[in-house]
């Protein structure tokens, strides 16, 4: 399934739930919507019944993401209610939705930062080894583990250091006071 089918089956699947539960249902279509050159004052009191209705309805996610995949609302006219948000809030949400899903996707991206998280369990883990417990044979061949761990130690502390400096430069910061 490509993601446009599914965009269209969970679209499908959004609308029968709102066909068969909606509480607006048997309410006045009229009350959702903003009339052509209403006054302010009228419209906010019908604003504030409609929401009153959104706020018990047991399908009021489902109407509220189909809002928002539809596309509506505008932040610069209040003319709508739908699941329970005014037009110039169903706006706001879909742009915070839409920051929050390019947070996301710049943080799946950050490789190096996940490589800092896999170097730092590892150094974590080569840290709490005990060299002498790993290799049978004399004090020679324990002092050479040691030595082993030590050097494997001070690579990855180097490696870590290396990418949080760069990454701070990158972010602006300077060396710590």
């Amino acid at each position: 399934m490509t993601s446009t089918q599914a965009r269209h089956t969970r679209r499908a699947v959004l609308q029968s739930a709102i066909d068969a539960g909606a509480r607006c249902a048997t309410a006045d279509p009229d009350l959702f919507f903003r009339a052509d050159g209403e006054p302010q004052i009228t419209w906010q009191a019908r604003r504030a019944e409609a929401i009153r209705v959104c706020n018990g309805c047991p399908v009021r996610a489902a109407c509220q993401e189909l809002a928002l995949r539809n596309g509506d609302g505008n932040h610069r006219v209040d003319d709508m209610v739908r699941g329970g948000l005014s037009g110039t809030e169903l706006a706001a949400a879909r742009t915070a939705q839409a920051n929050r899903l390019t947070a996301a996707v710049d943080a799946d991206r950050d490789t190096e930062g996940r490589l800092l998280d896999d170097l730092v369990i590892e150094l974590r883990t080569e840290a709490g080894l005990n060299p002498d417990g790993r290799r049978n044979g004399g004090r020679l061949r324990q002092t050479e583990a040691r030595t082993e761990q030590d050097l494997r130690i001070r690579a990855l502390a180097a490696s870590i250091r290396q990418i949080r400096t760069a990454r701070r430069a990158r972010a602006g910061w300077e060396v710590a006071a």
